[in-house]
């Protein structure tokens, strides 16, 4: 995952780093042997591989919980307009709050969007009131309450290098 406040990292990923990738996609504490065994190659090698993956900001393990069932009950994504001049500063301080899940700078109506995770509504009218609209340079907010998640991903596969064909695609003859 890119460091905060930077863009992604263009780490070079051949067939074997994506290979990795899928493999672990399917159950991340798989022993490198196992995975090695699958490519044919060594352990080692796919010891490094996922060194360079991690530190390079590609690769990332994890723990996921599923926010609406441990303890909180109210999660939102708020649309947020600020003063432009100010916005990495603006983003840095909103980061900071503990609700704050997720926050991307963006382009169009909003200069921001940040998901939050609340124990329940109060929790989230206490965060607008005391910890955003507190933030100097808010102008605006627009609050989107989740009534239900129907897709939440964490895997995906990255894209294969221009005229190769990814692993899980099927090539389709048209003619």
């Amino acid at each position: 995952m890119p460091q905060e406040g930077s863009a992604a990292l263009n780490l070079v990923l051949d067939r074997t780093d994506r290979a990795i990738i899928r493999a672990m996609k399917t159950d991340g504490r798989m022993p490198f042997s196992t995975i090695a065994t699958q490519l044919g190659v060594s352990p080692g090698m796919i010891r490094q591989r996922v060194q360079r993956l991690v530190d390079g900001g590609v690769l990332q393990f994890v723990a996921v919980t599923h926010p609406l069932r441990s303890g909180f009950h109210t999660m939102a994504l708020i649309g947020v307009k600020a003063d432009g001049h100010r916005l990495q500063e603006i983003a840095r301080q909103i980061a900071g709050f503990e609700e704050v899940i997720y926050l991307a700078i963006t382009s169009g109506t909003y200069n921001f969007l940040v998901e939050v995770t609340c124990i329940d509504n109060a929790h989230l009218l206490k965060f607008l009131t005391e910890k955003l609209y507190s933030v100097e340079g808010v102008r605006e907010a627009e609050t989107f309450i989740y009534l239900d998640i129907v897709k939440e991903i964490y895997t995906w596969d990255p894209p294969a290098p221009a005229g190769e064909t990814p692993a899980n695609a099927t090539a389709i003859e048209v003619g």
